[in-house]
């Protein structure tokens, strides 16, 4: 595949597993499939159910967004990067975007009052910067400690916590290891070159390379997703914590290699914070198949404005030129029509709690 394909795939995979996960965020296992949210026996398993068969994207893909927009400017001065993301997210936090995580408000209020980007985080092992990782280690994959600093900046704008580096360096070398290799590589050499990676982040982490142990027991044993989760206690839903976040995603990225289908549908089920496993399983196994791997119905079924899944090819597209080196950088992100997302961040408000509310109506 090109590296136009992969990226298309994982921008889209990313939205794809964000809107899909939205509706079922918060929700346990049991009561996902009491709503009959989840049906294996189907093509699709999943289906679009924010708005009258639709769905719309989250946090979790406007932060890939942002970091694919700074990368297509500044893809080699870290510096830059990390300063334009920060104005990304100052100007994200005035649109009023629902759902915002908790750390990440307060550090992009810190932005906001005069912190600069490298003092603005908060001590946090949250989601956030896992969140837009996936990006960053699939444009900087040729260069690991370009890499390394870069997924270290946009970290560090909002968590200061060694777990949230050590989890989204991690997902970052995923879609770094993504983009080099697709089907090629036998499935065994896969699992151990990779666990190997991520065992280097943090040995001294007891708590990291515990759940490594763990993720390698179950792909040996072929556990499925499920039970994986169920190893880490996890059986109420995936909570927020970035370290029962990440290794789920890449387990089941790894346990459902090349199966996009499989990958999301095995996330989504296991509850909780349904939208950002969902976000980070599908940009990952995004990548392996690429656009026209992720069933067409998923893609279509986001309605979205003016973010939107044409918007991300278009991103894809230019990003893909610049880490190809066919155009040294842009000299200004991909454009869209600035003014309505305020307008659009009001209505899906209003969605979501409407939405919400609904869950709870008698049937």
């Amino acid at each position: 595949m090109t590296t136009t394909d992969k990226l298309r795939g994982l921008l889209l995979g990313t939205a794809v597993g964000d809107a899909l996960g939205l509706p079922m965020e918060g929700l346990s296992p049991k009561q996902i499939h009491d709503f009959g949210w989840i049906n294996r026996n189907q093509p699709l398993p999943c289906q679009h159910r924010l708005i009258f068969g639709r769905g719309m994207m989250s946090d979790d893909t406007e932060h890939t967004l942002f970091a694919a927009q700074c990368l297509a400017r500044f893809p080699n001065h870290v510096h830059k990067f990390r300063a334009c993301l920060a104005w990304q997210f100052r100007w994200w936090f005035l649109s009023l975007p629902p759902g915002i995580g908790l750390a990440t408000a307060r550090a992009i209020l810190k932005l906001l009052i005069g912190f600069p980007p490298t003092s603005s985080g908060v001590y946090s092992a949250g989601n956030g910067p896992a969140m837009r990782a996936a990006i960053i280690g699939a444009a900087c994959y040729r260069n690991l400690e370009q890499l390394v600093a870069t997924i270290a900046a946009s970290t560090r704008i909002t968590h200061t916590d060694s777990r949230a580096l050590t989890g989204a360096t991690a997902v970052a070398l995923a879609a770094a290891y993504a983009m080099r290799n697709v089907t090629e590589v036998p499935s065994v050499q896969r699992n151990v070159e990779l666990l190997h990676h991520w065992r280097q982040l943090d040995p001294e982490d007891a708590e990291w390379q515990k759940l490594l142990t763990q993720m390698a027991v179950g792909l040996e044993q072929n556990l499925t997703v499920a039970k994986f989760a169920h190893s880490l206690g996890l059986t109420q839903g995936i909570s927020g914590y970035i370290y029962h976040t990440v290794p789920v995603a890449l387990y089941a990225w790894l346990h459902h290699y090349g199966d996009f289908i499989a990958s999301i549908t095995s996330v989504l089920e296991l509850g909780g914070d349904t939208d950002t496993v969902g976000a980070i399983t599908g940009a990952l196994a995004g990548m392996v198949i690429g656009e026209r791997g992720i069933p067409p119905a998923w893609i279509n079924g986001i309605v979205d404005w003016p973010r939107s899944p044409t918007l991300l090819r278009r991103v894809a597209d230019v990003l893909a030129k610049v880490v190809d080196g066919q155009i040294k950088n842009l000299t200004w992100e991909v454009a869209y029509f600035y003014p309505a997302v305020l307008i659009r961040n009001l209505l899906f408000l209003g969605i979501v709690l409407v939405h919400g509310i609904c869950r709870y109506l008698p049937i």
